[in-house]
Parts: C-alpha cells; sequence; structure tokens
C-alpha cells in the first residue's frame, strides 16, 4: 500500500508489481540471476534505444544517477583531453563538480536556469574553445523542468569527432532518444527515472568502439564502467562487487511494463499528458509556471509563489496529509516549488492533486 503519491522526479511512485517483484531473495553467482535479469535487462535497454549491439552496450553500476555521471566522466576523458560542458541548472553544474574532483582538463559554460542550451550555445562554445574533444550536457534538467535541445548540440557536433556524453537522467525511457542518429556516444540514467524502477543502480549506454578506447583511463576502482562492461560480458552479467539484486529484480519487471503500456512513445504520451492536466489545473487556481511553455518538458513542472507569505512548508505538509508529496524548488533567483510528471502516475492522479490543492 502507497503511503502517499510521489510526485518528484525520482525516486518515484511505482507500481505494485515493481515493488512485489523485490520480495524474492537472489544469489549473485546464480545463473537465473546473471544470465535470465542481467543480461537480458542490458540487452532490454539497447532495445528500448533501438540500437544494434554489434555498435553499442550497456554497463549497470551500482549507486546513484550521479554515480555513473562521475564513473562516466572519470572513464572518457583522459589527461590530454579538453571536456566542454554546457550547463544550465544544478546537474550540469555537478558535471562541472565531477570534473574539477578529478582535475579534469575542462571548461564550463553556465547559462541562466531558465535558458535554453541550443546549436547556437554549443556552437558559440565549440569557437572559443576548439581543442574541445568532449562535450557533456544534461538532456531533461530537472532544476527546473527545461528540456535541452540534444538534438540541435548533435547537429553543431557533427563531423568534429568530439565524444558526445548526454546525461538523460531523467528523459531515457519517457522522451523518445534516437542516439544512433544523434550520434550520442555515451548516455546515462538510473533505474528509477523514466523506466520506473526503484533506486539502487543506474546505467551507461556506450558506443562500443569509445567504450573500447575507456581501458585503463577511469580515477577509481569501483566506478571503472570499463571493467565494469568487461565482467559484466566475461561473466554473462556477474557484477565486480555485490549487485543491488533486489533492485535489479524490480527494473526487469519495470522493464516488462513499460513494453507492456506501448514503448517510450506511449509513455510520453501519458507524460505529457500529465504535465497538461496539472499544469492547466494549476493556471485555474492561479499558480503560474515558472519556464514558457515552449521550453518546458513533460518530467517536472516548476510553479513560482503565488504571494510573498506563500508558506511551502505548510502548503508541503497539507498536501501529503491529503497524499501527494512534491518537491521544493532548485532555482537561484526565483521563488519556486515542483511538482513531477513521471512514475506510476496518470492524469487521474493529476485531476485529484488539482482538487486537493484547490
Amino acid at each position: 500500500m502507497r503511503n502517499y503519491l510521489l510526485l518528484t522526479p525520482g525516486p518515484l511512485s511505482t507500481s505494485q508489481t515493481v515493488r512485489e517483484a523485490m520480495l524474492q531473495d537472489w544469489c549473485t553467482w546464480d545463473k537465473d540471476y546473471n544470465e535470465d535479469i542481467v543480461t537480458v535487462i542490458r540487452q532490454e535497454l539497447l532495445a528500448i534505444a533501438g540500437l544494434d549491439e554489434k555498435t553499442y552496450t550497456s554497463v549497470l553500476l551500482q549507486g546513484s544517477g550521479t554515480y555513473c555521471v562521475e564513473a562516466t566522466l572519470g572513464a572518457t576523458v583522459k589527461p590530454e583531453d579538453q571536456l566542454l560542458i554546457l550547463a544550465n541548472g544544478a546537474y550540469g553544474d555537478r558535471m562541472g563538480e565531477i570534473a574539477s574532483y578529478y582535475k579534469l582538463n575542462y571548461r564550463l559554460i553556465s547559462l541562466h536556469e531558465t535558458e535554453q542550451i541550443t546549436g547556437e550555445t554549443a556552437r558559440r562554445a565549440l569557437s572559443e574553445y576548439p581543442g574541445t574533444t568532449h562535450l557533456a550536457m544534461v538532456h531533461g534538467e530537472t532544476t527546473t523542468g527545461l528540456v535541452n535541445s540534444i538534438e540541435e548540440v548533435a547537429g553543431v557536433l557533427a563531423g568534429r569527432n568530439i565524444t558526445f556524453i548526454v546525461d538523460a537522467m531523467s528523459t531515457f525511457g519517457g522522451i523518445p532518444i534516437d542516439m544512433e542518429k544523434l550520434g550520442i556516444d555515451f548516455l546515462v540514467s538510473s533505474a528509477n527515472k523514466c523506466i520506473q524502477g526503484v533506486p539502487g543502480f543506474g546505467f551507461i549506454i556506450a558506443n562500443r568502439a569509445k567504450l573500447m578506447e575507456c581501458k585503463g583511463v577511469a580515477r577509481s576502482l569501483s566506478l571503472d564502467i570499463y571493467d565494469q562492461w568487461e565482467a559484466m560480458e566475461k561473466g554473462k552479467g556477474k557484477w565486480r562487487y555485490t549487485s543491488p539484486t533486489h533492485v535489479v529484480r524490480a527494473f526487469y519487471q519495470a522493464i516488462q511494463e513499460l513494453k507492456e503500456e506501448g514503448g517510450v512513445a506511449e509513455r510520453y504520451e501519458r507524460y505529457k499528458e500529465n504535465h497538461r492536466v496539472l499544469v492547466e489545473g494549476m493556471r485555474s487556481l492561479g499558480y503560474c509556471t515558472l519556464l514558457p511553455d515552449e521550453l518546458q518538458g513533460p518530467i517536472i513542472t516548476s510553479f513560482l509563489y503565488p504571494a510573498e507569505s506563500f508558506d511551502f512548508v505548510e502548503f508541503y505538509e497539507r498536501l501529503k496529509k491529503k497524499g501527494f508529496v512534491i518537491y521544493p524548488g532548485k532555482i537561484s533567483d526565483a521563488q519556486t516549488f515542483r511538482i513531477g510528471n513521471i512514475g506510476d502516475v496518470y492524469p487521474e492522479d493529476m485531476a485529484r492533486l488539482i482538487e486537493a490543492i484547490r
């Protein structure tokens, strides 16, 4: 039984059947786990992305999504390389923090949180830093709910031989992404986002040729994505270190439910409808969205405080008593709160939320 509906961008509300999948214990050495669950998940991730396993592969890694972003940056950027990070929110800026910790040769272009990263952003940055070998950015920046134009950036990168790294943490599985067409070399996401699993591990979908170049590069033992990949390949799904077995099994179930829903395209339509019902309802109550509609994605929506006297903590607690949990704001120069549209959540749930707020 749910204690409340979690309207956040991950962890998010999961189905009862995903939660029930965690009731069984699994042995990390057993074929039933490694070959029939882990290996299948790795294959299914490529299928979701529409990729050929001869050209692409997937790596599962313990920890939160940030672990996977750190692991990817730490294993792909060599000392002689130059990393360009395009950021317009907390998660893009976090890439800069990681690069700083790892003492990478990097440049961070940090836009305002309400400014979209476009092809022109990339073009200007590359003209300023012509020695760039790797470019990293966030697709869906949940600081605000803004979706950046990876399509335009990909167009600028075409033919430049620059490794393209995309943090698709909150969009993969919920917004269609043509990874091959866009030339994305490394896409990073997490179990507890749009595929609607639970927290505990993330994954990297990688161009095989680019991943091969990562051998011996990682600055961390446990976050070495090449070694993790090699162990999974040779061990038929075996993780190097103890894997989160219950979480992995729940993710396997979540993938089956994504397919039953009709795949990413159908889930995207549901998320968009959730967002529409939410925004229309909130505007009918006098609330204003932070972002203009053309920049807003369907993952999470930021709303401005309706008045200076607005007490978010009281608002949050009263909503929680009615069965809904939302997020505080994260933007630097505006008072906002955020409501997530993803997870095991449907338009009728959003309609109930609007009535609760009313």
